[in-house]
């Protein structure tokens, strides 16, 4: 007798996204990553946005940012307030 050949069936790999790396041409943060995104301060300027701004504001927000923890915890407190600012 013939035997029949079975087909397997064949499972189809899970395919991973690759995430794109960003290509900076700029300077970057001195302190790491930007906490801006240069996409939204883009969108909010109804004029052109010159590489070194970036570098500018981030430093500008973290300035703010110890301001307004050393702010807190003189007022003994964990949690920025907007007062803070």
């Amino acid at each position: 007798m013939a035997r029949k050949a079975k087909k397997k069936a064949t499972k189809k790999k899970a395919t991973k996204k690759t995430a794109k790396k960003a290509t900076g041409r700029g300077k970057k943060a001195p302190t790491g990553d930007l906490i801006i995104s240069k996409s939204r301060t883009k969108a909010a300027a109804s004029i052109n946005v010159s590489g070194d701004f970036y570098v500018a504001l981030d430093q500008a927000v973290r300035g703010m940012i110890a301001h307004a923890e050393a702010r807190a915890e003189a007022n003994n407190r964990r949690t920025l307030r907007p007062q803070d600012l």
